[in-house]
């Protein structure tokens, strides 16, 4: 079988990261909270319906277009992947600037649907953007955001990579994947409203604009440097051991026998 053409691994992976950041983000702007106008009951789906959105999203498109690209969808995940020596380093940079590009497609898009509703304003009701200090959900320092996404961008990297294993069990990576990706957003949605993905945090921040932008720069050096450590590290504290010498028994003309 022929490897995929650099085409059509760009042509995945910008269609990973364009669904991941319009279903993820999406799910966050539209439906995150939905009030009743008749009981004034929230018939959002919360933190954790968002964070279950993200999740599906990277078992969906990894499923359907990971056999390609490997399914990044996510700057972060390629430089965890070209220092683990999953991916050739000519290919990182052209998977970071289409999945980068997606990213701020897929959030042009969401744009365009948010405009649709007249009473809708950025200002008010957000755009799915990370912060810290005053634009965190919760008010978290810029320290704790950092050392948040750092320590979860490695953990999904780590995830990432033992699951694509060649000593994995085949077939389940996606599920671990986004599984891993739901329980991080779990964790950190009060925290920075969770990047550990530059692609992400720049595909919305670019039409919030203002303070949004002005901190994006946390969500490209806190995920990079999460994947990082996880790139760097995976095979010196996993290494593949799977080429064990077995015993084997001695050939029997070899053996010398006592003449009687």
């Amino acid at each position: 079988m022929t490897s995929p053409s650099l085409v059509s691994k760009l042509s995945a992976e910008f269609l990973g990261t364009f669904v991941l950041v319009f279903g993820g983000c999406g799910s966050a702007i539209f439906a995150a909270s939905v009030m009743d106008a008749n009981n004034g009951v929230n018939m959002g789906i919360g933190f954790a319906g968002v964070a279950l959105a993200f999740g599906l999203t990277v078992v969906g498109m990894a499923y359907a277009v990971g056999h390609v690209s490997g399914g990044h969808f996510n700057p972060a995940v390629t430089l965890g992947a070209a220092l683990a020596g999953r991916l050739p380093w000519r290919d990182a940079l052209p998977y970071w600037i289409t999945q980068l590009v997606a990213g701020v497609v897929a959030g042009g898009v969401l744009l365009l649907i948010a405009t649709g509703r007249p009473e809708f304003s950025i200002a008010e009701n957000g755009f799915a953007t990370n912060g810290y200090g005053e634009f965190s959900p919760n008010g978290y320092s810029l320290a704790a955001v950092i050392v948040c996404e750092v320590v979860l961008t490695a953990i999904f990297l780590y995830v990432i990579l033992g699951a694509t294993d060649n000593r994995a069990p085949a077939g389940f990576a996606p599920l671990a994947i986004g599984l891993t990706l739901t329980l991080i957003h779990l964790v950190s949605i009060p925290v920075s409203n969770t990047s550990v993905n530059p692609a992400r945090s720049f595909g919305v921040a670019v039409f919030a604009g203002g303070d949004a932008l002005a901190q994006v720069w946390v969500f490209f050096l806190a995920p990079l440097a999460g994947a990082a450590i996880a790139g760097l590290t995976y095979g010196f504290l996993f290494p593949n051991t799977s080429e064990v010498l077995e015993e084997r028994p001695e050939p029997v003309d070899r053996v010398q026998r006592r003449d009687i």
